[in-house]
């Protein structure tokens, strides 16, 4: 998960791809989601976050990205609000909600609910209640959010496992990996993403 540009851009287009999938006769994939952030030096109370963008992708750089996403999420109902987002948080505190979203099988619930928080309704995510209000609207248990949101152990483990992501060669988001056998980076069309899946199947059935 990154909070610099929307990565809900290429999450939503799992719903169509999904269907894709289903109907080449396949049964639905596990979907697992892995902590990296662009930007880990933020610090955990968060920057303003018009300048932090700025400063990255110059002005132009800026707009041209926002009109280009704003436009995609368009087509697919998201109503980005770019320009009310003020503060970008380090996400280390949402990666430990999703990171304990996998005990319940309920992480793509949890993401999706932090991105439309972020990137439509514009909530500051450097608030730890606001995250608590998310997590547990949903379905995490109040207290085991409560005690993610909390926990030092937590927080290395996230850590630790995006270190090993970046040994590994990881560079960016999003990353697709399919049964461990093929990678594709970067916001990808869903038949592309469909061909991997089927490709990685593939591999494993020949194996």
């Amino acid at each position: 998960m990154c909070a610099e540009f929307p990565l809900i851009v290429p999450f939503k287009f799992s719903g169509p791809l999904l269907r894709m999938y289903k109907a080449e006769g396949m049964s639905t994939p596990a979907i697992r989601w892995r902590p990296y952030q662009l930007s880990p030096s933020v610090p955990a109370s968060g920057v303003d976050r018009d300048p932090f963008v700025t400063e990255q992708f110059g002005v132009v750089g800026r707009d041209r990205i926002y009109t280009r996403v704003r436009a995609i999420g368009r087509q697919l109902g998201i109503h980005f609000a770019f320009e009310k987002i003020s503060r970008q948080p380090n996400s280390l505190a949402a990666h430990s909600l999703i990171a304990l979203a996998e005990s319940y099988d309920n992480q793509c619930v949890v993401v999706e609910a932090l991105f439309n928080a972020f990137f439509v309704d514009c909530l500051d995510l450097t608030d730890d209640t606001v995250l608590l209000a998310l997590a547990v609207k949903a379905g995490l248990p109040e207290k085991a959010a409560s005690a993610a949101l909390a926990s030092v152990e937590v927080r290395k483990r996230v850590i630790a496992e995006e270190l090993e992501a970046r040994k590994l060669g990881v560079q960016g988001a999003p990353l697709f990996i399919f049964n461990n056998r093929i990678e594709l980076s970067g916001a990808q069309e869903p038949e592309i993403l469909l061909q991997a899946m089927k490709d990685s199947n593939g591999d494993m059935a020949a194996a």
